[in-house]
């Protein structure tokens, strides 16, 4: 197995990005199962290690972003170099002015607040982002676009919540020729794995779909004015066994250390 030192391209500790990772998903105190040695049920953060150990394992320093108050987003962006975003439940359609569809599913809106919010702040401040599965679907909103609610309400070619574990894929995508998707993975299709029950519909402002499944749902998205902004409908963090995949954390994490090292630039002028 790689060492550290080499997973890391080199790269000392101090050069190693911090990178936020999202949390969306919440456990309610009545869903917790209590342990007698444990503490009382409460609410609870929900967010899966493959996240963080893909990020750590392309040299990059994962923290976990709670749901803070919007007064504490600017603060927190001061102190990292990229943002993923990450997956979990339906977006509630008020954050694109659509009505709720009848087959919507549980969704946190205060999550979803925070979430856009901090999406649109990295944004704005041109952050490196990798957005996946519900985060692709959040940084489309936060740049104007809209969702399909409900995906089974298309041809059901495709069954995007699979039943197959999730370090297997279940489907195969295309993907566009000459993106920064492409020249990542070297390659222009890929076999992914599904887990999603929203799609995108309406594309936010500067951004192009580059990948695609089979029965036409936009699989993939970027902003080719943008260094790194990317996001993928699939979950990523749980296929880096499969090197097509880690190569997709390894160029996040060169970007966010690119970031790092001309806000270190700039700091070491001042």
């Amino acid at each position: 197995m790689d060492s550290l030192k080499e997973r890391k391209d080199g790269r000392t500790p101090a050069e190693r990005p911090l990178i936020g990772v999202t949390t969306s998903e919440v456990r309610r105190a009545e869903t917790v199962q209590p342990t007698p040695e444990g503490e009382p049920p409460s609410h609870e953060m929900a967010l899966g290690l493959p996240y963080l150990r893909a990020i750590e394992a392309a040299g990059g320093l994962p923290v976990v972003i709670p749901p803070l108050g919007l007064d504490a987003i600017e603060p927190l962006l001061d102190r990292l170099s990229g943002i993923c975003l990450s997956g979990g439940p339906d977006v509630h359609p008020d954050a694109y002015g659509a009505e709720p569809d009848p087959h919507l599913g549980p969704t946190e809106p205060d999550l979803d607040r925070f979430e856009l919010a901090i999406a649109a702040a990295a944004d704005d401040r041109e952050f490196p982002i990798l957005a996946i599965c519900r985060g692709m679907q959040a940084l489309n909103i936060v740049r104007g676009g809209t969702l399909i609610q409900h995906l089974p309400d298309r041809d059901g070619a495709i069954a995007h919540r699979q039943r197959e574990p999730g370090r297997e894929p279940s489907h195969p995508i295309s993907i566009e020729p000459g993106t920064r998707l492409a020249a990542m993975l070297a390659a222009s299709n890929a076999e992914v794995n599904s887990f999603h029950h929203q799609g995108l519909d309406r594309l936010g402002n500067g951004l192009i779909a580059t990948a695609w499944a089979t029965d036409g749902t936009i699989e993939a998205i970027e902003d080719p004015s943008r260094s790194f902004l990317l996001g993928v409908q699939w979950h990523a963090e749980l296929l880096i066994a499969r090197p097509e995949e880690q190569l997709l954390f390894d160029g996040f994490v060169r970007a966010c250390a690119g970031a790092l090292g001309a806000t270190l630039q700039g700091t070491a002028k001042e």
